[in-house]
């Protein structure tokens, strides 16, 4: 289940999504702190994909945590105005190749429309296959790369893009 993290208790997926990152990037995988300071900094979105365990079915009869959701999978992006720049994504390894990712890019890329964006943007390490394939997929093009963008490991990024709204080429004839 796909869940906006404005929907779910922050105490509970901030440390997952930090063991996460922690699991997933190494060394450049973001701190309980960053996690935290991102959703509270503004056009932030996020999504959870969790063990099917949404706000209600996780509160028992008596206001008490029924059981903890787990979280499989997360993305967000912030959005400036025009564009959408996917910030993070990940899928917990016993997860992966669940179609998880694809849904949770499905999903962003809706609340990216939804809002307004243009074009959605991103960056991804050049030695990542699978999630090239997925953005590629998605319609992702790249426009780009970036020279030593990840640290400290000094790995280049291609920079991608997707046009959400289609772009008018060429000239339009004038009314008349």
């Amino acid at each position: 289940m796909i869940v906006d993290h404005m929907n779910i208790d922050e105490e509970t997926v901030v440390p997952q999504m930090a063991a996460l990152e922690a699991d997933l990037f190494g060394r450049g995988a973001w701190s309980e702190q960053s996690i935290r300071q991102e959703f509270q900094a503004p056009a932030r979105t996020y999504l959870f994909d969790i063990d099917g365990c949404g706000i209600v079915d996780c509160i028992a009869a008596d206001g008490s945590a029924a059981k903890q959701p787990v979280v499989r999978g997360y993305a967000g992006f912030w959005y400036d105005g025009d564009d959408a720049e996917i910030m993070t994504i990940g899928v917990g390894r016993q997860f992966q190749r669940r179609g998880i990712a694809a849904s949770l890019m499905e999903v962003l890329i809706a609340r990216a429309r939804e809002q307004g964006a243009q074009r959605m943007l991103l960056e991804v390490r050049v030695d990542n296959i699978p999630a090239l394939a997925l953005y590629e997929r998605f319609g992702f093009a790249r426009m780009g790369l970036r020279k030593r963008y990840y640290q400290p490991e000094g790995i280049d990024a291609y920079t991608m893009s997707l046009e959400l709204e289609p772009r008018i080429v060429g000239f339009a004839a004038a009314e008349q």
